[in-house]
């Protein structure tokens, strides 16, 4: 019987609190280390950097959002809000223990691959170095951190105020000022409509045009229409069905001012808001096309007209930055890293990744079955194919991503329901391959966790895809 192996987790946002629990439900030793003084990740409002904002909430419904091992009061609203997510997340650390194998407050400084095949984890934390070595490398630490601004900027100097969505966090920064918001997701369509209400004029510039797509769709929440598609039609078909269904309930963008879209539903991120289309049809935001130039505090815009503002936000997302890893494992750039299955480095045996991904629904599900998939591996319980074929199965869906998302980091995109179903359907192969082997795990791990961590791996996955969604998780 030999001995598990030592894991690190890096993060504890809700990518890495269901790894540290999949994997102590599998008996096998591991280690947290999370920068931040509490467990929670982005979810923790006021926290470094947290991108969350006073009025952030959930753009998938609770039902669909929740963890299979832990679900969310029912009392509770169908879209809770920051708060009560943050406080969600600290409840499961606190029901599972997850705290006992966390250290907070340690910064993750380098990871390296040593000659022998373990792994080196340095970090800082709050009484000094810390370095640890450990089998394999859990990497969860998110990427929503780094703001990623234009770039090249836009011609012009610009006098006006700037700042990034993610310096963004409440009303109050918006009071009196002419606000011009630019980007078209689910930050700056609640952005826009914070500012509809405390700002004295409120413009929203979109480059391209997005799916606006309300939280209910007749009388129930809308991302559960199309999971209960999803889990019987391909998504062509689906698409057909929830564009029809969008344009009978609330018609086209365009009908709104926003650019038409170029892509169909389910082709690029849906962005949930109840709020824009109302406040843009009472005229509270006015819609705007892409920015072109900026002379001093004017910015002019792409159909030739130009305003004068107070303050830019810059809703324009985040670059994907693992600052501890060797570059050489990151190839070309963490958003273009072939994973198997999403999960697992395939040229670096005991290196796996939970939430790098980019998902039409909420993260917590998905990131839940990875953390099991990846339990049950170092477990000895899932072995993975031989490296060809993960490398050939990485090809074939980058090219179907790619054909289905075009070049918007297509290594990343997941359907969320379909991705699920498959994360599923790969632990029951890999436990058969790892059956035929003789139970022995790619990891070089024996079967010594046991049959009841591999039955938590194995069941809780099947479990979340009851509790799956569809949507846009921030």
């Amino acid at each position: 019987m030999g001995v598990p192996p030592q894991v690190a987790v890096i993060g504890a946002g809700a990518a890495g609190l269901a790894a540290v629990k999949a994997l102590r439900d599998a008996a096998v030793p591991v280690i947290g280390f999370e920068a931040a003084e509490q467990v929670g990740g982005l979810w923790v409002y006021g926290a470094p950097d947290s991108p969350a904002y006073r009025t952030l909430h959930l753009n998938t419904s609770r039902g669909r959002t929740q963890f299979a091992d832990h679900p969310m009061p029912t009392d509770w609203p169908d879209y809770p809000d920051h708060r009560r997510v943050a406080g969600y997340l600290a409840d499961y650390a606190d029901r599972f223990g997850l705290g006992e194998d966390i250290r907070l407050r340690h910064v993750v400084e380098r990871v390296t691959q040593d000659p022998g095949g373990t792994w080196t984890v340095a970090a800082s934390g709050p009484d000094g170095p810390v370095t640890v070595t450990v089998d394999a490398v859990v990497v969860a630490n998110g990427h929503n951190r780094v703001p990623r601004l234009p770039d090249p900027p836009y011609p012009g100097r610009c006098t006006a105020e700037q700042l990034h969505s993610h310096d963004y966090r409440g009303p109050e920064q918006l009071a009196g000022r002419r606000v011009l918001v630019v980007g078209g997701g689910n930050s700056a369509m609640d952005i826009a409509v914070d500012a509809s209400y405390a700002a004295t004029r409120t413009l929203l510039s979109l480059r391209r045009g997005v799916w606006v797509v309300p939280k209910y769709l007749l009388g129930r929440p809308s991302d559960t229409l199309n999971g209960a598609l999803a889990r019987r039609l391909p998504w062509r078909l689906r698409q057909r069905i929830s564009q029809a269904t969008l344009s009978a309930t609330v018609g086209s963008p365009a009908r709104y001012g926003l650019p038409a879209p170029m892509h169909g539903f389910l082709q690029d991120h849906p962005t949930l808001s109840d709020g824009l289309l109302s406040r843009l049809t009472h005229g509270d935001v006015e819609a705007r096309p892409g920015v072109a130039a900026i002379h001093g505090d004017r910015v002019e815009f792409t159909d030739g007209r130009s305003d004068s503002v107070d303050l830019i936000i810059w809703c324009t997302g985040y670059r994907v930055e693992i600052p501890f890893l060797d570059p050489a494992l990151l190839g070309g750039g963490a958003d273009t890293l072939p994973l198997y299955r999403h999960v697992f480095h395939t040229d670096a045996p005991g290196l796996s990744f939970v939430g790098l991904m980019q998902s039409t629904g909420s993260a917590f599900p998905l990131v839940e079955a990875q953390a099991k998939v990846i339990a049950a591996h170092l477990a000895g319980r899932y072995a993975l194919p031989d490296p060809e074929r993960q490398r050939a199965a990485c090809r074939a869906e980058l090219r179907a991503a790619t054909a289905r998302w075009g070049q918007r980091r297509p290594a990343m995109r997941v359907d969320f329901d379909v991705y699920l179903a498959e994360l599923a359907r790969e632990l029951a192969a890999g436990t058969r391959r790892a059956g035929a082997a003789g139970a022995t795990g790619a990891a070089g791990a024996t079967g010594a966790a046991g049959g009841a961590g591999a039955a938590s791996a194995t069941g809780a996955t099947g479990g979340a895809g009851g509790a799956s969604s569809v949507g846009v998780e921030r």
